[in-house]
């Protein structure tokens, strides 16, 4: 009985997300940053492809997974950068699916520091499977209808301002607001409402080994409050790193990951839900494995610290 009760709690919070939230939740934000803003997409001289998988509130029938998969890099020209994802995100009934594709064009403002303004572009899919869904009313279009999908354009745009040490950045995905209508006969779900992001971050050396990385990110989507993750992770010969974030009105997360030789690396969160689901789930589970595609020209050359 509780997990039937879970399951109407996660799909009616599914559709009041479409006046909330809408994005999904990434807690490895500070390794895969490009998947929150596009004008990140080249920030680095090689290209690198990375992947999270998300198991949110484990325990729970039908709660929200996600995954995505992205690349990004420069042109044989380092003012530019291109890149692109995809993702999957599944709860209950209804899944999202996305394809994009971002370019990014880097201003050099001193020897050190640069200026990025990046575009995205891309379409989503929204799907329902009205044979997952048990409605009062017979009479309604969603219910015993199978998969209903609408497909969407998409586009959003960021700014990053960045050195090898510190980093400020701002985007705006969902920037045209589209209404979210399954067919004819049904009524608008929904607004897919844009979304401000802000991040900062700043690396401080203590030693010859060990780095220190407080960062943050703020959320803002109307008519919700504004939510953010306050993190800090440490960072041993760039090689092994450890961390702990605290989103507001979420969770606390808990952070490792470990680089091979600056090409491989593999990354770990676990969340702690702070709210009233903490009674009935084991918490949120997210995995990132990431690949770095540096020339040999480039491997003799220290790498930024940035990439970490």
């Amino acid at each position: 009985m509780k997990n039937r009760i879970l399951l109407i709690c996660v799909f009616v919070s599914g559709f009041a997300a479409l006046q909330a939230q809408q994005l999904p939740q990434y807690s490895q934000y500070l390794i895969n940053d490009y998947v929150l803003n596009p004008a990140i997409g080249g920030s680095h001289d090689y290209f690198e492809a990375k992947s999270n998988n998300r198991f949110q509130w484990t325990g729970i029938t039908d709660a929200p997974r996600t995954f995505i998969l992205s690349m990004h890099g420069p042109l044989k020209y380092e003012n530019m950068g291109i890149g692109g994802y995809i993702f999957t995100d599944v709860t209950g009934p209804t899944s999202r699916f996305g394809v994009y594709m971002s370019y990014a064009y880097h201003i050099k403002l001193t020897e050190k520091m640069k200026l990025s303004l990046g575009l995205f572009g891309g379409m989503l899919q929204y799907n329902v499977d009205g044979s997952k869904i048990s409605m009062v009313d017979k009479g309604d279009p969603l219910s015993n209808q199978g998969v209903q999908s609408v497909y969407l354009p998409d586009a959003g745009f960021g700014l990053y301002w960045y050195t090898d040490k510190f980093y400020v950045g701002a985007s705006v995905p969902q920037l045209l607001q589209n209404k979210l209508k399954l067919s004819d006969t049904t009524d608008i779900l929904g607004t897919l409402k844009s979304h401000f992001y802000v991040t900062a971050g700043y690396k401080f050396q203590a030693g010859d080994k060990f780095q220190i990385e407080p960062s943050v990110l703020m959320k803002y989507v109307d008519p919700t409050p504004v939510q953010f993750d306050i993190s800090a992770r440490v960072i041993y010969d760039k090689m092994i790193w450890l961390g702990v974030s605290y989103r507001t009105m979420d969770a606390i997360s808990f952070l490792l990951g470990y680089s091979y030789k600056e090409l491989l690396m593999f990354g770990y969160s676990y969340d702690y839900t702070t709210t009233e689901l903490q009674n009935y789930s084991s918490g949120t589970h997210e995995i990132m494995i990431g690949f770095r595609f540096i020339s040999k020209k480039k491997e003799d050359k220290p790498v930024s610290d940035a990439m970490y």
